[in-house]
């Protein structure tokens, strides 16, 4: 300080060392593509049907004609979720948010990642 004799102010770190320098083992871009990974597998349906439709075949000792009723409605069942199942729309997120691994490689791929420079 000018007014005294004590040492000017030092502006050091914690026991004279410094914060480590962050430097990544890479460069820092996006892979060109991801790892395949199976989707979540939804929830079951028709489940009910199928099994008003089994209970009735165990009741009439697996014989299908009197149990006519019941199947029908299974198959109703069964063809309304797979129609839903087709209308879905592929490039939407899921319901948690996230992309399918083969979407997300599709769009890796239209916009490749520049790690060389010329």
């Amino acid at each position: 300080c000018p007014r005294c004799s004590c040492p000017a102010p030092q502006f050091s770190w914690r026991n004279k060392k410094r914060p480590p320098a962050l430097r990544p083992p890479r460069t820092l871009a996006l892979a060109d593509k991801v790892a395949n990974r199976r989707e979540q597998l939804t929830e079951a349906t028709c489940i009910t049907e199928m099994s008003v439709m089994m209970a009735c075949w165990k009741q009439n000792d697996f014989n299908d004609t009197p149990c006519a009723e019941e199947i029908r409605t299974f198959y109703d069942c069964v063809a309304k979720a797979e129609k839903e199942h087709k209308n879905q729309n592929d490039d939407t997120l899921s319901s948690r948010g996230n992309l399918p691994s083969s979407k997300v490689n599709k769009l890796l791929k239209r916009f490749p990642q520049i790690t060389r420079y010329v």
